[in-house]
């Protein structure tokens, strides 16, 4: 798409963008008197003005009914959790019984790897990228601990070749081949959180499945912001958070995704609790679990209503909004802030940015990281100025225009702003 330099051409995109209704839908934070130029969705998404609504329901139920409302309320919370299978599913490229909602990230892939990591002496090796989220190093050394082994010795990082940001397709299959007769379980980020860097999780998943070993994702960073098929790409399993791209909440009720084929192996070791068992079955508190052949076979517990209401008014936002339109946005939204950075880096010496993330948009969701000598001077001034980023030692801003809710308008404004902050 062809970009012009200007404010007026900024305002025009607005004008035209048939998403700019869906704006209005969420509550800006104010600074200074103003909307923020809010660009912090990729750490927590902003609330939707329905999700007061939806909490404020529940707990009118649970006032009024008591225990009653968990088959009388509104919205029965007995059943609560059902219409996000089919929500889910159309954001993560799923059939309906291959996601639940359910739990917290870093204890749902605790969950999935009791499935999906079953090392033996021979093949146990783990291969995960470098930098990826911390939480995820802390689960697989953990795992890998758990069952006998040394990180050290089971747990291989792939990085980008030096003096490059990104990593490499191609280094990702070598590596995979290197380890063939050894490796248990390929887990990647979806989306690295450090560079923004979407990796290709189908051809990943076919390398993978070739040597025998699990394919499985945390897509913390991808979910609701680029567009994913794990059904067809035959992903084994993959968890994510919600309050993020999800717009759910801080620390709002997490997901998963479990294959199909997963779904209807009854041998397939995993850890259970009662709402696991299938829904006719779950009172008569019989002593074997009858469990669903479906991802909600990982449940656990009982769905928490007061996390999982402004779930559903995200979901549902996403639901009329449509993936295909979003990503259609995030392509010109994000290149045209990459654009606004390379005039930037034209108008000053030295080119004092560095962006991290892949210049190609099939390898990228919203979020573009900004690497820049002195940048956490840079970082202060700009937020003092309204905008929300993200600052990541040593030097990296991460920002991401969102497509639901951020214009066009903000990524020349936040450019703006920045490019004064570097002069000064």
């Amino acid at each position: 798409m062809h970009f012009e330099d200007s404010l007026d051409f900024a305002v025009s995109l607005d004008h035209y963008d048939e998403l700019a209704g869906f704006r209005k839908e969420f509550h800006i934070p104010r600074m200074h008197g103003r909307d923020a130029i809010y660009f912090t969705g990729n750490s927590l998404g902003l609330q939707p003005i329905k999700a007061r609504d939806y909490v404020l329901q529940e707990l009118e139920d649970w006032k009024n009914l008591g225990v009653e409302g968990h088959l009388h309320a509104k919205n029965p919370w007995f059943s609560y959790h059902e219409p996000f299978k089919e929500l889910l599913s159309g954001i993560v490229g799923a059939k309906p019984e291959e996601t639940v909602a359910m739990g917290s990230l870093t204890a749902n892939l605790h969950f999935l790897l009791v499935s999906f990591y079953r090392p033996t002496r021979h093949r146990f090796r783990i291969l995960c990228e470098k930098k990826s989220f911390p939480s995820d190093y802390y689960a697989l050394d953990s795992q890998v601990r758990y069952h006998g082994f040394e990180p050290a010795d089971a747990v291989i990082e792939i990085g980008p070749r030096e003096g490059e940001s990104i990593i490499r397709t191609e280094d990702i299959l070598q590596t995979i081949e290197q380890y063939k007769e050894s490796l248990a379980l390929v887990m990647l980020g979806g989306v690295n959180y450090y560079t923004g860097q979407w990796f290709d999780i189908k051809t990943i998943t076919e390398a993978a499945h070739r040597v025998g070993a699990f394919a499985g994702y945390d897509l913390a960073h991808a979910v609701g912001n680029v567009p994913l098929s794990l059904h067809d790409w035959q992903v084994d399993f993959a968890a994510w958070c919600s309050y993020k791209y999800l717009n759910s909440g801080p620390g709002g009720v997490a997901g998963i995704f479990v294959h199909e084929k997963h779904c209807k192996n009854k041998n397939i070791p995993r850890f259970e609790g009662w709402w696991g068992n299938k829904p006719n079955s779950r009172f008569k508190m019989e002593r074997t679990i009858d469990a669903f052949e479906t991802a909600e076979a990982w449940q656990l517990s009982n769905a928490p209503v007061l996390s999982m209401a402004p779930h559903r008014a995200a979901l549902e936002i996403f639901s009329r909004a449509g993936m295909d339109k979003l990503r259609n946005k995030s392509v010109k939204l994000t290149g045209y802030l990459e654009y606004r950075i390379q005039k930037i880096n034209e108008q000053l010496s030295g080119s004092p940015i560095q962006i991290l993330t892949p210049a190609d948009p099939s390898q990228r969701g919203c979020q573009l990281s900004l690497e820049i000598n002195g940048g956490k001077k840079v970082f202060d001034q700009i937020s003092e100025k309204g905008v929300v980023a993200d600052w990541r030692e040593p030097s990296v801003i991460r920002v991401a225009p969102v497509p639901l809710y951020n214009t066009f308008r903000d990524v020349y404004e936040f450019s703006e702003i920045l490019l004064q902050a570097l002069k000064s």
